[in-house]
């Protein structure tokens, strides 16, 4: 594990190529410890891509990757995983599962319970910790196929810190997530960054609604290059967000929570109604007579 000067996850110059195509060009990503990232962009600007060159899966075309002290293609990589929290709402996990099962498979990395496999002690008291830590503790018992998404979200958040990871992924946790649903989830992702100070996180969105409020820095990504990357309030504005999603939007910063909403149309280009013909009848709309 990368000592405590050593960032937690490094990609110095980094292209991505998959047939002829460029899907990552020039990346470059420093996570220190208790640091927690947000990747932004429009569809197929790369961010997946990049954030499963974070968690050991794939290989850069080229440049360099270091994950946790250890540069890629020089590792184990199914040992280094193990290493890595990874969220996926898609995740498939056996729907006969239970919520405390589906919470210690994150021991052992697979979708299912493995036969003949007994859980340790220790293994047993924390997944009873990051069960009332995310707020599911109730529902141990409850089958995932009678879980709404939201409570899925946070049994997988739970999951995903079974083996003590030193890097948590989080890919687009709030999917499929309602209002309340959303806020629960980002309430836990908040409380457990503060339970974890040490505890780094790379979270991939299109949304500014679905980041916590924990959130330290950001990267914009467009066309597979980095627009923006640095200090969340330093990339998060207006006129930088506008430039990668190629819309006018306006950045609002308030209670630690962002959002981003179109820019207003000046008055002056607002179309504006003429009737062809003068009339004192107050209601000229025959619907309305």
């Amino acid at each position: 594990m990368p000592r405590e000067s050593e960032p937690v996850l490094d990609i110095v110059d980094v292209d991505f190529v998959r047939e002829g195509r460029d899907i990552l060009a020039c990346i470059r990503l420093t996570v220190h410890a208790g640091e927690h990232w947000a990747l932004l962009g429009p569809n197929g600007a790369g961010k997946s891509t990049l954030l499963s060159l974070c968690g050991a899966i794939a290989h850069p075309t080229r440049g360099a990757v270091q994950v946790l002290g250890f540069r890629l293609g020089r590792v184990d990589m199914r040992e280094l995983r193990g290493w890595i929290g990874h969220v996926d709402p898609r995740q498939p996990l056996d729907p006969r599962l239970s919520v405390e099962q589906a919470v210690l498979t994150g021991v052992t990395g697979s979708n299912g319970w493995v036969p003949r496999w007994k859980p340790s002690a220790t293994a047993l008291r924390r997944a009873d910790d990051l069960m009332e830590l995310l707020g599911v503790a109730r529902l141990r018992d409850a089958g995932l196929a009678t879980l709404s998404q939201g409570e899925r979200g946070r049994t997988l958040v739970a999951r995903a810190l079974m083996p003590q990871p030193h890097l948590l992924l989080l890919d687009e946790p709030s999917t499929g997530l309602d209002l309340a649903a959303r806020e629960r989830l980002l309430t836990s992702v908040d409380t457990l960054r503060a339970e974890y100070p040490s505890l780094a996180s790379v979270l991939v969105t299109h949304h500014l609604e679905e980041l916590p409020a924990s959130t330290t820095h950001a990267m914009l990504l467009r066309g597979g290059r980095t627009l923006s990357s640095g200090p969340v309030a330093d990339v998060l504005t207006s006129s930088l967000v506008s430039t990668c999603f190629d819309h006018p939007v306006l950045i609002k910063h308030s209670l630690n929570r962002w959002t981003a909403q179109a820019a207003p149309i000046p008055e002056t280009d607002l179309p504006t109604y003429t009737p062809d013909t003068p009339t004192d009848d107050p209601h000229p709309n025959p619907l309305h007579r």
